[in-house]
């Protein structure tokens, strides 16, 4: 696929382009040409992301779902790698390994309850497989109990408990496994039956549109799962690590999940690395074999090494009122701008920093994703409900930069109502919903 160069453009930005459409993904050099959001990643810091040539700076309001909670190329933790990479590599994963030993330490000292081993892989998808082989394991039972519009990830397991969308066009899917809708506990207690191995949700699910649950509903499933011996897994691969105000967000409704999925922001975006936390019975299904699971790449020891640190800082009171310090601060001022533009922005959704804004209907998100982008903030829409653009900032962001981002916020959102107006869009934006990522 042809993608033109542009004059405005740098030579260097020019051929980034046109080697990503080469050889990595025409379509998304395509699609991103033809929005006039050719962004080429260069420089980062802090929450900033700047263009490859320097003409643009991004504030990073999706963090890639969590991935920066502590912002780009976190000083403390570069110095750390730095440091570790004098004595630490990969590791092996067949042997022992004091790293990957005091990591799961402080994951168990860090969780409620008996959660006390983990196992480590590099993406949430792995994560996720591995809950469900454990679950089925232990249990023998088959069926895995999902809830639509949920995400959990694009591996084989994890794609099976997602929505038809990513999984269709690959052919056929995984047996065993079942959706219902977020919120409705009546429909898990129906669902669930003598062949249910594990219910599995997202704390707040953010690819539904950050649909933060009623405070209710997860004291019920617990409870529903306690009933009927199903375990409860809960994929905090988004939500975890301070991001809700809270170390994990589940933390919020008192109750304790029988496995967590932690990813992302245990990365601290400088090393790929998930944990998949199970309470200790659980852990029998490798007594026969030990070796019944491996991971090549997971728990690499100068990951691991980088995520401790991760959850010591996490976990700190202090950052964790920072946190909440923030929150409180945007929620003030998106109440603000709510009333300023309420033909357009409807309502907000909000715990912590996980925060959702309901929009007017399914072509708003996407509009206001491409006139953030043109306001210098990167926002992404919830592919599974359009109406709802994420606002995931980083963590670790001065509350005074909220009065800059919101002023940006106001002008991308004043911009976004003018745009749906104009004649013709429609067919364009719902090409977009269909297309971005």
């Amino acid at each position: 696929m042809k993608i033109n160069s542009h004059p405005k453009r740098s030579a260097l930005k020019n051929k980034a382009i046109a080697d990503f459409a080469e050889h990595v993904s025409s379509g998304k050099a395509a699609f991103f040409q033809k929005y006039g959001m050719d962004f080429v990643m260069g420089s980062r810091k802090g929450p900033y992301l700047w263009d490859i040539d320097g003409a643009k700076r991004l504030f990073n309001l999706h963090c890639n779902g969590g991935v920066f909670n502590l912002g780009h190329r976190n000083i403390e933790l570069i110095e750390l790698l730095k440091a570790d990479l004098d004595d630490y590599d990969i590791g092996n994963h067949h042997l022992m390994s004091k790293a990957r030993a005091d990591l799961a330490c402080k994951l168990a000292e860090l969780m409620p309850g008996d959660l006390g081993y983990s196992v480590f892989g590099v993406g949430g998808g792995e994560a996720v497989d591995l809950a469900f082989k454990v679950a089925r394991a232990y249990t023998k039972r088959a069926k895995i109990i999902s809830a639509r519009g949920g995400y959990h990830g694009h591996t084989g397991l994890a794609l099976a408990a997602g929505d038809a969308k990513y999984r269709s066009p690959f052919g056929p899917t995984a047996p065993g496994f079942v959706q219902v809708p977020f919120g409705d506990a009546q429909a898990i207690e129906d669902a669930a039956d003598a062949d249910t191995a594990a219910v599995i949700l997202e704390t707040i699910p953010a690819t539904l549109g950050v649909v933060v649950p009623a405070e209710g509903y997860l004291p019920s499933v617990r409870r529903i799962c306690d009933q009927k011996g199903i375990l409860l897994i809960l994929d905090e691969v988004q939500t975890g690590l301070g991001r809700t105000g809270k170390l994990w967000a589940f933390e919020h409704y008192k109750i304790v999940p029988d496995i967590v999925v932690v990813g992302k922001g245990l990365s601290g975006g400088l090393y790929p690395i998930t944990a998949t936390v199970m309470r200790q019975p659980l852990e029998s299904v490798f007594h026969d074999d030990p070796f019944i699971h491996i991971s090549t790449f997971g728990g690499a020891e100068i990951g691991c090494l980088v995520a401790r640190r991760v959850l010591e800082i996490s976990a700190a009171s202090d950052f964790l009122n920072h946190v909440n310090r923030l929150a409180n601060g945007f929620a003030e001022q998106l109440e603000v701008l709510k009333k300023s533009h309420s033909q357009f922005f409807i309502s907000v959704r909000q715990l912590g920093l996980m925060i959702g804004l309901v929009l007017k209907d399914l072509q708003c998100g996407p509009i206001l994703t491409k006139t953030a982008y043109d306001h210098d903030l990167l926002m992404i829409y919830a592919n599974n409900d359009p109406r709802v653009c994420q606002l995931l900032p980083p963590l670790i962001m001065d509350p005074a930069q909220i009065d800059w981002v919101i002023r940006q916020l106001d002008d991308a959102l004043a911009s976004a109502r003018r745009l749906k107006k104009v004649q013709g869009v429609k067919t364009s934006i719902e090409q977009f919903i269909k297309k971005i990522v």
